[in-house]
């Protein structure tokens, strides 16, 4: 009954008038774990609280900054202030992209129109950002994370935890490397990965969505991640599949440039819907060729199943892809970001 009352709640969402509110409610029986934490019990110990650092400030890393400081605000065991490290930029103006990001609180170049929350506060020095921080959210292009990582290597320093929300891997003679074990073995902490059907836009502007955290060893943290992330209309789900969850954010690109092709040369509906079937399974083959630990049940989560469908109907790699089939093959720039 209680499945039935989700489903009815959310295809009423955008056609009943008080929609804010029976979302509101829909969303604390989703996730009573994070109600819980919003009341509290008296207060928490200043040095106790934890302090979050967003490691990249993009399209992406922007949204995640808002999620987290709206939350940061709410849940006692957090530090209200949240920082995000951006990579520093000068403005058509002249004015310095982090000065207009604590000026305005806005993005304007990567998530112009969305306030990100009065907590963020951005900085362009990456050792200052994180020296204090015991929560560190990873979140830029992956061809720039092993560059991150030696700059860091000696300074994350104590009880440090770590999520990965970066799409890709680093493919080396030795093999491939996932982000996650990129950042654990060269920084020396735990670290967990967050994927899924996310169009940033879309949750930006705060339409419903879902997440998948992956994790290994204790379930707590990534508990505390679910927590972190958690909105009404952003739902977090933890999956004890660090690697499962990963590669589903890395290979459903892949399937989602085919897609485009299919879209660019005009093949229809069906073979798109035959690629994304047959993508998903080999998605899964060689997930499990790579680790044979990979559970069958991560690929129907959002980072599995739902962001293949998302990627493949809306994303960036499918629009590139199809464009490119559409020109006969002829190199062209496509800079809107997703």
């Amino acid at each position: 009954m209680r499945l039935r009352s989700f489903f009815f709640s959310i295809f009423s969402f955008s056609h009943s008038p008080s929609s804010s509110s029976r979302f509101s409610s829909l969303s604390a029986a989703m996730s009573p774990a994070l109600e819980k934490s919003r009341q509290g019990n008296g207060e928490c110990n200043e040095v106790s609280k934890s302090k979050v650092t967003v490691v990249g400030s993009g399209n992406w890393g922007s949204v995640a900054a808002k999620l987290i400081a709206s939350n940061a605000l709410k849940l006692l065991s957090f530090h209200d202030e949240v920082r995000m490290w951006v990579f520093e930029e000068v403005l058509p103006n002249g004015e310095k992209l982090t000065d207009v990001i604590n000026k305005t609180n806005e993005n304007v170049k990567y998530l112009p129109g969305i306030k990100l929350g009065r907590n963020v506060v951005a900085d362009p020095d990456l050792e200052n950002a994180v020296k204090e921080a015991n929560m560190l959210v990873f979140v830029t292009p992956h061809q720039f994370m092993d560059g991150i990582c030696k700059k860091l290597d000696g300074k994350i320093t104590g009880n440090v935890e770590a999520i990965s929300l970066v799409k890709g891997m680093e493919v080396k003679k030795e093999g491939p490397c996932m982000i996650s074990s990129l950042i654990s073995k060269q920084l020396g902490i735990n670290c967990c990965v967050l994927m899924g059907a996310n169009i940033a836009n879309e949750i930006a502007v705060e339409k419903f969505s879902e997440a998948t955290v992956g994790y290994k060893g204790s379930r707590e943290i990534a508990e505390t991640w679910v927590q972190l992330f958690s909105t009404p209309y952003f739902m977090v789900t933890p999956v004890h599949d660090v690697e499962g969850v990963e590669l589903c954010g890395t290979l459903k690109n892949v399937v989602a440039i085919a897609a485009g092709f299919v879209d660019g040369l005009e093949m229809g509906n069906n073979t798109k819907a035959a690629i994304m079937r047959i993508g998903l399974r080999e998605m899964k083959a060689l997930s499990k060729l790579l680790f044979p630990s990979v559970k069958d049940s991560t690929f129907f989560e959002s980072c599995g199943v739902a962001d293949v469908i998302t990627t493949c109907l809306g994303g960036r790699n499918r629009r590139v892809a199809e464009a490119f089939a559409k020109s006969g093959g002829k190199r062209f720039y496509l800079c809107e970001s997703n």
